[in-house]
């Protein structure tokens, strides 16, 4: 049996980070469950490394088992076990990540295809983690809202973010935009909850 799929999205401090944690802690004290925070962030200046932290010292009561991979999702596949409730944090970090991974001195943005079987692994990689753990909720950030950009490398990270959101929404049983630290359910139980 398959477990529950969560997509959470919103803007830079929104909150949904933190109802992400709560909801899963919430889940597995009923279950008595495992919780898996899966960590994509690299502190790579002083803002990211206090970020990051900060996002541990959150989550420091709650007994976290902590998996770093910034990039190749598909290797914690082998951490994750039937009954526990992962959190990935997030989606929009290793995207960045992964276009800026050097292939054949470049980048992956600007090696033709190499996107692609990123985006394809990532989703394979995201329907063996439902399959195997009692609740996977991914996070993202909201970055389609904001005027398009001139530069080409930001457009194509655009393109990327909003294909991917647009793939796991419809993969997942709730999905959730958080504004001001409120939750919106655009999806809920596998249902569309607003049109």
């Amino acid at each position: 049996m398959r477990g529950q799929l969560t997509f959470i999205s919103g803007g830079v401090r929104s909150g949904k980070s933190a109802f992400a944690e709560r909801q899963l802690v919430a889940s597995a004290r009923v279950a008595g469950g495992r919780l898996v925070y899966i960590a994509s962030g690299r502190a790579v200046d002083k803002e990211m490394q206090a970020r990051i932290e900060q996002h541990q010292h959150d989550r420091a009561d709650q007994q976290w088992t902590t998996i770093e991979q910034p990039v190749s999702l598909e290797n914690v596949l082998p951490f994750i076990q039937p009954n526990d409730f992962v959190l990935w944090d997030c989606l929009t970090t290793w995207l960045a990540n992964e276009m800026y991974e050097e292939r054949a001195d470049t980048f992956c943005i600007h090696v033709p295809g190499c996107m692609e079987k990123k985006a394809v692994q990532l989703l394979e990689t995201v329907r063996q983690i439902r399959e195997r753990a009692a609740h996977f909720t991914i996070v993202s950030n909201e970055v389609l809202d904001e005027l398009p950009s001139p530069l080409t490398e930001t457009q194509q990270y655009s393109k990327w973010i909003g294909l991917l959101h647009q793939q796991l929404v419809h993969m997942a049983d709730d999905a959730i935009e958080m504004d001001y630290g409120l939750p919106f359910y655009w999806k809920k139980e596998g249902q569309v909850t607003t049109r």
